[in-house]
Formats: C-alpha cells, structure tokens, sequence
C-alpha cells in the first residue's frame, strides 16, 4: 500500500522553486471555500490591487494566471500576437527560445536578436532589426535569463518599441520582487512572471498584466486566440472590475490564498527593501564564493542579484557537487542549461530563501564538498569575506 508522502525539508538554493515562506505555507492550509463567493472576489480584488504594488502600474487587466509561468508566457503571446505576424525576440539564454516557439505556434515570423549567453540583450542590436523589419508588430524579451543571471535593460528596449509603434513583451519570471520593475514608467506592455521565485510563493501561478495599448489590440483582434483557456477577453469576465463574475475556470482557490500572503509580505517589507536585502545577500554570497576561489560568469555590471551563475571549476565534476550538497547538507542549487550545461553552478537567493543564514550555508556546504574533491579553492576564507561583507 501506497504511503503518505512527506518530503524532507530542504534549502532551496536553486532557479526555482525557491523555499516558501512558512507563512505562505500556513495560508495554503486555510479552509477552501468557493471560487464564486463573494468573500473570494474580495480576495481577488486585494490581489490585484497587491500585484499592481508588485509591477509597479495602474493597468488595471492586472491578474493572476492560474497555471505556472510558462502560460502566463503563453497567455501574453497568444493575445497579441496573430497568424502574419512578425514578431522581434531576443535570445541570450534558454527562455528567449521558448519565447520564439510560442511566436511561430501562432502563425507568426519571428526574427531573432540573438546575444552570448551571460550578455545582456543589446539595445543597439535591436534598434538595427527595428530599422530592418519596419513591419515588426512585437518586440519580446527576458529582463532576468534565469539560465544565465544576466540582466537587460527593460526601459531601453520598450522605449525602442514604443519608437517604432510596436508592442512589448517581458518576461519578469525570475525579476519580480527581485529586482528594480516599474511597468508603467518603463512603457512595458504585457509582463509576465512567476510566484516561485522572489515572491516566496509555491509554483503554479503566474501573475501578468497588460497595458491599456495591450488590451486594444487584445480587443480589436480579427483571428480568435488559440487558447480558450487563456484568452484574456474571456478571461477579464471572471477578473475584471464587475462584482458580479462571470465563472469562467474554477480557480486555485488555496493557491490564491498564498499568492494573496506572499504579495501582503512583500507590501509589509516594501519593494524597496526587498531589492536592498536580496543585493545585500548576493553581495555576501559573491565575495566568499571568490574568497574560495571560484569565478562568477557574468560580468557585474549584469548579474542578477537573486540569480548567480558561478564557473565550475576544472577538474570538478558539476553533477557530484550538486548530488553531495542535495544528500549530505539538504542543499539544493542549480545546473547549468543550454550552452552553459556543465559550466556554471546556478546558485538562488530568492525571495525566503535570501537571508543570511543561507548565504553562509551555503558557503560552508560548498567549501566541504568541493574540499572532498580536490577542487584547487581556498579552505577558511568564504565565511569571514562573507561575514566582513554583511557587516560591511
């Protein structure tokens, strides 16, 4: 027979998901109660309200996709993008791919920007295609490549689209609550993201929101969306301004109670706070990872402070690190993907699971195991460069 499952409790120290709040967690425990009760709409109100604070905008198709990020990327494109299209995508790690399998699936053309991976998106690269293909309708883009930690410039690259009368697209997966986003005074146009990073939330939810210029093209669209379920025009029955909504899917009611939990945290704390502790952190982790003598993979003016891509070093072997860090310490970190498969360690300090503790947990965790190996690194020095770091 069949026994209930009770995972061990790890430190989620990867690209996501990252260590759930025990707040969140107790949220998640609440007595379900309707999707169509009127004290749910209530709930959902305060939600959008609280994911507005967490973009930073007054759009008010301001919602919670109820399925993980992936179709929170899928819901952006296919209301915006339609058979004919031609639509601009940056690559500069693994998800601006997937941003082009989700263009071509809609019948559209995509023309690829493409940059290394740990670059961030050039702007320059950009205005040129713009000024190649005047017919781009679309612009999309990573603005933090979880696969690489590598950062680009959102407010460059809307105004480029704006310039040229076109739509943006952003992928904020990994940058939400993270990270500096402002939508509105950055011009973004439809933004995408996920709860099981910075917002300390469990995975299955993707929060998006779309610009006033978003919904009229939504609107005034001339082939139906090729998802039912993510169409937004049917979608905005159930989540729009009317009290009274139209059923439109029964929603993640207890997975709604922890989003609602996550972004009341993230109010409490402050946006800008977050950003401060989740710098702070990564400004630690750095300095011991170098103390040791390991190498970051990219360059600082471009890392993400949530996501640090770390070089293996010679002669280690990736998958060893990580299998001994997961049974001996209960210390989940990242692969390299793509390019950089068996290149860099991923390291997270997202959302809960940015503290402290973690960062010299970390930091003692790898220094054993890399020690068993043989690595060429320097024992002792990771914590005290930490430490001087945080007290710094």
């Amino acid at each position: 027979m069949t026994s209930s499952f009770f995972p061990p409790q790890r430190t989620l120290m990867g690209p996501g998901p990252s260590d759930v709040s025990p707040r969140v967690l107790g949220a998640l425990s609440r007595p379900t109660i309707g999707h169509l009760d009127p004290l749910f709409v209530q709930l959902m109100d305060e939600i959008k309200g609280l994911l507005q604070y967490a973009f930073q905008t007054s759009n008010e198709l301001t919602i919670p996709v109820s399925a993980p990020g992936s179709a929170g990327m899928e819901a952006c494109f296919v209301n915006l993008v339609s058979p004919g299209d031609t639509v601009i995508v940056c690559q500069n790690g693994v998800f601006g791919g997937r941003m082009k399998e989700n263009v071509e699936r809609c019948g559209a053309t995509a023309i690829m920007v493409e940059d290394d991976w740990g670059q961030p998106v050039s702007v320059d690269k950009v205005e040129a295609t713009f000024a190649a293909h005047p017919e781009a309708s679309t612009l999309a883009f990573v603005h933090a490549e979880t696969s690489t930690g590598a950062r680009s410039d959102v407010a460059a690259l809307c105004a480029l689209a704006k310039a040229n009368n076109a739509l943006s697209i952003v992928d904020t997966v990994t940058s939400l609550g993270g990270i500096e986003l402002k939508v509105d005074e950055w011009g973004a146009d439809a933004v995408y993201s996920g709860t099981q990073k910075c917002l300390s939330c469990i995975p299955g939810i993707s929060p998006v929101t779309f610009s006033p210029a978003a919904v009229e093209r939504i609107q005034n669209r001339e082939h139906k969306v090729q998802s039912w379920f993510l169409d937004m025009q049917l979608v905005m029955g159930y989540w729009g301004p009317n009290a009274k909504r139209a059923y439109h899917h029964t929603a993640p009611v207890n997975d709604l109670y922890a989003l609602h939990e996550s972004l009341v945290m993230l109010q409490e704390e402050g946006l800008e706070n977050a950003h401060a502790r989740h710098l702070r952190n990564h400004k630690a982790l750095v300095a011991g990872l170098e103390a040791m003598g390991l190498s970051m993979a990219v360059a600082e003016e471009h890392r993400l402070p949530q996501l640090n891509a770390v070089n293996i070093p010679d002669g280690v072997n990736d998958a060893e690190v990580r299998s001994a860090l997961l049974q001996d310490f209960n210390l989940e970190i990242g692969a390299g993907l793509g390019a950089l498969a068996g290149k860099t360690w991923r390291i997270g300090l997202m959302g809960h699971a940015s503290s402290e503790r973690n960062v010299l947990a970390c930091l003692t965790a790898l220094e054993a195991v890399l020690g068993r190996q043989g690595a060429a690194t320097t024992t002792g020095a990771a914590l005290p460069a930490a430490k001087a770091q945080l007290k710094g």
